[in-house]
């Protein structure tokens, strides 16, 4: 079939359960949506531009897809797939189908790929997270409060041995874990080897002060086969977490670090404002159902437009909780939900943080999120160490609901956080 007028669209087709369903805004370039909801149906699958002597009614029964709904008003339409049009466990040919040519068509001006559900078919051919959200609270040794944790500021410049003081000041302070941030790798001013190796050492020692477990993410993130083997070092070296950059490196590479990893995973999701901002390209929401099929243990998603990144309270939790949304409640989606016995994902909310955000966070995103600051750690007037301490301070409060400036009458590195930043 190629692009016939309505030979993808069938409002009265009723999705089964080996279907994917993808849902689409879509700006229509000269044409009705109806119209080009059948081209995108078309070129996404089955179809070509023009008939074809190759295709037989056979193919066109068994793999058509349809077109089963099209909102008008808010110009979403959903469109329901055939699982046989697709590999399993194999991520970048099913969006090389649904989110692949489709956005340079003629047809639409924008195009934002919105949500998809995935059926058990698909689903239980991912690996999914090897730890999930409660392997990496076994790591952490935190049962029930929010995790906090810290990214060394600067981004890039500091030396292997003062990354290692900083991340030692920042765990002995009492915080959970200690991240690379996302476009450290191996400069020369601070080499991959030599940061994990002092890292490592910190780590070990700041737990054999606070007697709590501490964990460590350095950032593996490189070409598929030096990324490999940075990740074998951290494992010979006593590591307990590793970090990838899932969308700058690919979802290929991040199956395969999935694939070989005997650590838990945490995902930075670099670069998705230049997929996700706007109505063009794809949703977090759908980001974010991809990496935990991949195995990722740990994600951000967000702040919900508390700190410094542009996203709305919804598009966030959207990700983190269950909302009204037809699609997720039908297979139980998201990072936590039950999802085909699928291990649920620790969120993770990072981005311009400080201690006065933490019972906000709390109060919209529950205990079940790793809260990260990197400037609102090492941007305390008194240091990282005391920064980290006000961190501590501030899940205290909010976990014994005492409201902060409350406690920070007898806790001095909570004040010292409040007056520079707010609550």
């Amino acid at each position: 079939m190629y692009y016939k007028k309505e030979a993808y669209v069938d409002l009265k087709y009723k999705p089964s359960s080996r279907d994917l369903i993808a849902e689409y805004y879509v700006e229509p370039n000269r044409m009705d949506l109806r119209t080009v909801a059948n081209h995108l149906a078309a070129e996404s699958s089955i179809g070509t531009w023009t008939k074809i002597a190759t295709m037989s009614p056979r193919i066109s029964k068994r793999l058509r897809p349809s077109v089963f709904s099209i909102n008008q008003k808010k110009k979403i339409i959903k469109i329901a797939y055939h699982d046989e049009l697709f590999e399993k466990n194999n991520m970048p040919q099913i969006l090389s189908s649904i989110a692949g040519n489709i956005y340079g068509m003629k047809a639409v001006k924008k195009l934002k790929l919105l949500d998809i559900s995935f059926p058990k078919s698909l689903v239980k051919s991912f690996k999914g997270p090897r730890f999930g959200l409660k392997g990496v609270r076994r790591i952490a040794g935190v049962k029930k409060r929010a995790l906090i944790g810290t990214i060394v500021k600067p981004k890039i410049g500091l030396s292997p041995k003062k990354h290692a003081e900083v991340a030692f000041n920042s765990w002995v302070g009492g915080l959970d874990a200690v991240k690379d941030d996302e476009n450290l790798s191996s400069q020369n001013f601070n080499g991959f080897k030599k940061r994990v190796i002092l890292t490592e050492k910190a780590r070990q020692k700041a737990e054999r002060v606070t007697g709590e477990k501490k964990i460590y993410m350095p950032n593996i993130t490189a070409e598929t086969e030096e990324m490999l083997k940075r990740m074998k070092f951290v494992e010979q070296n006593n590591g307990n977490y590793i970090m990838i950059d899932i969308l700058t490196l690919g979802y290929a590479a991040f199956q395969t670090v999935r694939n070989h990893s005997k650590l838990p995973i945490h995902c930075h999701r670099a670069m998705h404002a230049a997929i996700t901002r706007g109505n063009h390209g794809m949703s977090m929401l759908t980001i974010a159902k991809i990496t935990r099929l991949l195995g990722g243990d740990t994600l951000h998603i967000g702040t919900a437009f508390v700190g410094k990144m542009s996203e709305s309270k919804h598009s966030t939790l959207e990700i983190e909780r269950e909302i009204e949304n037809p699609n997720i409640k039908k297979h139980g989606e998201i990072l936590k939900q039950n999802w085909f016995g699928m291990k649920p994902i620790l969120a993770v909310a990072s981005g311009g943080l400080h201690p006065g955000h933490i019972p906000k966070l709390v109060k919209m995103m529950g205990n079940d999120v790793l809260i990260q600051a990197g400037g609102g750690v090492h941007g305390h007037p008194h240091g990282t160490l005391v920064g980290a301490r006000a961190m501590r301070e501030s899940v205290e409060a909010t976990m014994k609901k005492i409201p902060l400036k409350r406690y920070s009458k007898t806790h001095p590195p909570l004040a010292g956080a409040i007056k520079k930043w707010g609550i």
